[in-house]
């Protein structure tokens, strides 16, 4: 069954402004519950405001940018003429932060449901439904049920009139998990919290020890600075591609020194592009074809590092063993694929292979680090060959 979304953006915070321009994540409060609608598949995205200002008129044009369509509406009847006949509504409560979990689950109600937090002083900011529960924030309704509220709403409470119908009709009751429990916020200072845990979880696993162990400072810096930017997360994917493929170009011109650098620049690039995609609730495809080039632009460079180094005294072997290197970084690469996710952090990976290289480059013995590579490579190749093995048997 085809479902929309119904967000309320009219009632003030207590500095007079709109809840729904409250920060966070880099956005507003408004943007943050679009997105949580449109992750659950929700079409279209009806917004219900009272005025607009300018700061709210951003908000929707930035999500109209990111592909997400959203129709401000100050008429309830405008907002019953959005939806198609028949359809479900997901409806979110004005200033409420719901986890996208929740927003998920509660999409997937095949029928009319209402998300319930306990009636007790820790929930006392939500809205009360009777003696032993109060309303989350959340909730589906039928879209019939908006066109019979618009006809009798005079001049109550669209959303609160909405809740009552719903409940009145026999919407199922959904008691919300500890852990997925919404945000019915009023200041910015209560978004805190909540802000620092999407950080936090936007960050996920590593599956390299560089990026375990060595980038996370760099990578959170990054990520909180450009998260309230206009950034887009493919923009980075893309520059970590061009520090590759340029920092390959000084690898055959003699720059080596030049060429690791901007190859350790790239390393936190796609991670932290990675993290703003997962913080507006647009994550990466998997198969971002700009993404799945990093691997083979860092093995054109290893070969051009190669080339070089022949050129330049050591004969044929260095391009041999960064050539060897390579297919061995491949085949583990292709054999990794059948491991559980995370697998091993110090087998060989695009990024500890450059962080690798930083202290041969130091000393000066660019072949010695080939003839490294090539090894590591090599046992990281037998290493998952027989796990895979293991795993068979």
């Amino acid at each position: 069954m085809a479902i929309g979304a119904l967000i309320g953006a009219y009632q003030e915070d207590d500095c007079g402004g709109l809840r729904a321009l409250l920060p966070l994540a880099g956005r507003t409060l408004v943007e943050y519950q679009v997105r949580c609608a449109a992750a659950a598949g929700a079409a279209p995205v009806v917004v219900v405001v009272e005025r607009v200002p300018q700061a709210l008129q951003d908000a929707f044009e930035r999500l109209r940018l990111d592909g997400i369509g959203v129709f401000p509406v100050s008429d309830v009847n405008e907002a019953v003429s959005r939806f198609e006949a028949g359809s479900s509504i997901l409806l979110i409560g004005d200033g409420v932060a719901p986890p996208v979990d929740l927003v998920v689950e509660m999409a997937q109600e095949p029928e009319s449901a209402v998300g319930t937090v306990p009636d007790d002083e820790q929930h006392d900011v939500f809205e009360r439904i009777d003696a032993g529960s109060r309303w989350a924030g959340v909730a589906v309704v039928d879209a019939h049920l908006l066109g019979s509220t618009a006809a009798m709403l005079g001049d109550w409470d669209l959303q609160s009139t909405l809740l009552r119908r719903a409940i009145q009709e026999g919407a199922r009751r959904v008691a919300v998990a500890a852990d997925d429990e919404p945000l019915l916020v009023a200041t910015a200072d209560q978004l805190g919290d909540f802000q620092r845990h999407l950080v936090q979880t936007s960050r996920g696993d590593r599956s390299d020890w560089v990026s375990r162990y060595l980038l996370p400072p760099v990578e959170d810096f990054a990520t909180q600075q450009l998260m309230e930017t206009s950034v887009r997360p493919p923009m980075l994917i893309w520059v970590a591609l061009a520090l590759t493929v340029v920092g390959a170009v000084c690898f055959t011109r003699g720059w080596l020194g030049a060429g690791l650098v901007l190859l350790v620049l790239s390393t936190p690039l796609d991670l932290v592009a990675a993290r703003l995609a997962k913080l507006r609730l647009r994550p990466l495809p998997v198969r971002m074809l700009t993404r799945l080039a990093l691997w083979p632009a860092a093995g054109i460079a290893l070969l051009a590092i190669g080339v070089w180094e022949m050129r330049h005294g050591t004969g044929w072997g260095s391009l041999v063993a960064a050539a060897a290197a390579c297919a061995f970084a491949e085949a583990t690469r292709i054999e990794k694929a059948g491991m559980p996710p995370g697998g091993d952090p110090w087998l060989l990976s695009r990024r500890n292979a450059i962080f690798l290289a930083i202290p041969f480059a130091l000393a000066g013995t660019w072949t010695a680090f080939l003839l490294t590579i090539l090894v590591y490579a090599a046992l990281s190749f037998f290493i998952v060959q027989r796990v895979r093995h293991s795993q068979s048997s």
